[in-house]
């Protein structure tokens, strides 16, 4: 692998001895102008090679990015044996010196290219809007996975909660960020802007957002929160037109009914644990009287997973539209808390999120959301998990350790209920992840 062989002569042909050439920049392969980038010492020509490498890659076919990606992927990768050979030296000698050794080389370039990057102005959005490309390669193109391991593991620390910023959307919120939020919901679409205001006008209605400090106007993941008296079981009781407005003051619960995330280039890198905790305590210190923290959340797998049940008459119910409330529910619980992937977690993903992050199985409600969408996915059901103070940490303990899924004696029941049961659960692969 070739990282900085090319410091003297490539350098010298580029800007011609210590003079800056932006026609010998523009003119050079992208591949070069990386090369370049990792050699360069001074900071001004880094910042140079950097933005005329975004400028490269904006304008390129998809051929040639995935051109780009496989030359990240290969010629920037480890040297394995280079590696072997340097940690069998800090194996017999646990040297400072070896040990710097093994840590430089097993590093791959496009981890430092990717750093080196990030120093041009907007190189954020850049390499954010890049991974959606990558991403988009991946399917057909598994190897380059190794890159997208690199992409994470950099925006992972970049996107560090630290950085991150807490902010109250409502309905004076710039027009320009409430249509991104129309945009970017990704639960319950938002039909227009009338919709959008019963969502942040009403007094008992909240929306908060994560941003970061170099996409101030880009938020990453933002949470609709509604304030009620006591747990709610239909979404569109929750947000029918000529519901009745309640004072904040006298709501006892706080309900969660839709986290969207925002950005595509930012999968695998999680910001919803850190916002539904943020919002808790927002809500907390403004509302002192909420006492319960309660989502509404879809059960994006459950259809999938009836129809691997063709034996199962309750399943075949339920998909035909025809099995009782008390079937319906029956059936959701018992998903929610038997079915499991090949790893022994569960299979619905946003179950696995939820419970992730601590929360328990509250309750289940059939009849929930009848959109085309509700329907599609889950005939309807929808599900409350519950995020109760002192519990959380304990239970993301059990959750992540023992695969335990914490639940509430009513869901119980109704996965154990004789209208329930039938054909055991299937395993399945893993399912993407949707908001929420």
């Amino acid at each position: 692998m070739a990282r900085s062989g090319f410091l003297g002569d490539l350098l010298t042909n580029l800007y011609g001895r210590g003079k800056w050439s932006e026609g010998a920049i523009e003119r050079r392969p992208i591949e070069d102008l990386c090369l370049a980038l990792l050699s360069a010492a001074g900071e001004v020509s880094g910042l140079k090679l950097a933005s005329a490498i975004f400028r490269r890659y904006r304008g390129m076919s998809p051929e040639e990015k995935l051109a780009f990606f496989t030359f990240l992927n290969e010629r920037l990768d480890v040297d394995a044996a280079e590696v072997a050979g340097l940690a069998q030296a800090y194996a017999e000698a646990r040297t400072t010196e070896n040990f710097a050794a093994l840590v430089r080389a097993a590093e791959p370039g496009r981890q430092e290219l990717f750093r080196r990057l990030h120093q041009a102005p907007g190189a954020t959005a850049e390499l954010v809007a890049a991974r959606v490309d990558l991403l988009g390669m991946l399917e057909e193109h598994p190897e380059l996975k190794r890159t997208d391991m690199d992409f994470v593991h950099l925006l992972r620390s970049w996107f560090n909660r630290g950085f991150l910023r807490i902010e109250q959307i409502d309905w004076n919120t710039s027009a320009t960020l409430l249509e991104k939020i129309v945009a970017y919901e990704a639960v319950h679409e938002i039909h227009d802007w009338d919709d959008l205001r019963r969502r942040l006008h009403p007094e008992d209605r909240r929306c908060f957002a994560f941003f970061h400090p170099t996409m101030p106007h880009e938020p990453l993941i933002f949470v609709e929160v509604a304030l009620t008296r006591g747990v709610p079981g239909s979404i569109q009781a929750l947000l029918e037109e000529d519901r009745e407005v309640i004072s904040p003051s006298g709501a006892n619960t706080a309900v969660f009914y839709s986290i969207s995330n925002c950005q595509k280039g930012l999968k695998g890198v999680s910001f919803g644990n850190f916002l539904i905790k943020q919002v808790v305590e927002e809500l907390s210190l403004a509302l002192p009287k909420l006492d319960t923290f309660v989502t509404l959340s879809p059960i994006p797998g459950l259809n999938r997973w009836l129809k691997t049940l063709p034996d199962d008459r309750r399943a075949t119910r339920l998909l035909a539209g025809k099995a009782t409330e008390v079937e319906a529910e029956a059936m959701a619980a018992r998903y929610l808390l038997e079915a499991r992937r090949p790893d022994g977690y569960p299979r619905d993903p946003v179950a696995r999120f939820h419970l992730g992050n601590g929360a328990m199985v509250h309750d289940v409600h059939a009849g929930a959301d009848t959109s085309e969408n509700g329907m599609g996915q889950s005939c309807g059901l929808m599900v409350n998990y519950l995020y109760e103070s002192g519990q959380t940490e304990r239970r993301h303990e059990s959750f992540t350790a023992e695969k335990k899924i914490a639940s509430s004696r009513s869901v119980r029941a109704k996965a154990r209920s004789e209208k329930g049961s039938g054909a055991a659960p299937t395993a399945a692969p893993p399912t993407p992840e949707p908001a929420n």
